[in-house]
């Protein structure tokens, strides 16, 4: 799974090409860590099965954010607006993308994440490829359905399985579902690409960074 190093990674691309002429150290620190945040939800898994990727890894605590934050922003005395200004509007939307993307989308498109918990409690695994054959068409396989006794057709247990208290994802603070001793494991980059990834978005903030002071 891709660790929380590569998540803020991708979430350092994101931020510095989104804040624009608002990149700063201050802004692309916030965007950094609300990515980050979201892995926290991991040492909650040391009390429930299943926290770990659904707590903080869905949809709906960002979409409630989003809603508040265009609630704040539509007002003649915008909170958000009156306190930090355009760049804190420009920080705050950017992060709220940041963490759908670089911190919820990203692991459910690596092994699954409980994606709209605590509302439906349901992993979704958006493993999958993408291609054009000359013989299929186009193929995909990260939604892939199956067809039931009565003949409809329903999401797979590829794709939707599992729910909070019987689904556990292997991490270094827990390794094992029922805690018996197993090596802890603390990824960094798992794969090349994902290599790749970290060397690109930390160069790319530092190399921003530089830029900013050196004006």
């Amino acid at each position: 799974m891709p660790s929380t190093l590569v998540h803020v990674a991708l979430a350092g691309l994101i931020g510095t090409a989104l804040l624009a002429d608002r990149f700063d150290a201050r802004s692309i620190l916030v965007v950094l860590g609300a990515t980050a945040l979201v892995d926290l939800d991991t040492f909650l898994d040391l009390v429930v099965i299943g926290a770990h990727r659904s707590v903080l890894h869905n949809l709906v605590w960002p979409a409630l954010a989003a809603l508040a934050l265009w609630w704040d922003l539509r007002r003649e005395e915008s909170y958000v607006r009156g306190r930090w200004g355009g760049r804190g509007v420009r920080v705050a939307w950017v992060s709220l993308f940041a963490v759908v993307t670089a911190g919820v989308l990203l692991d459910a498109f690596f092994n699954g994440v409980n994606l709209f918990w605590p509302l439906h409690d349901r992993f979704y695994d958006l493993s999958g490829k993408l291609l054009y054959s000359d013989q299929r068409g186009i193929v995909q396989t990260f939604v892939e359905f199956a067809q039931s006794s009565d003949g409809t057709r329903a999401l797979s247990e590829a794709t939707a399985d599992g729910s909070v208290g019987e689904t556990h994802y292997r991490t270094g603070v827990k390794p094992t579902a029922d805690g018996s001793d197993a090596e802890r494991l603390f990824p960094i980059a798992m794969t090349g690409e994902r290599f790749v990834l970290l060397l690109s978005g930390y160069g790319v903030v530092g190399w921003r960074l530089f830029e900013e002071r050196s004006d």
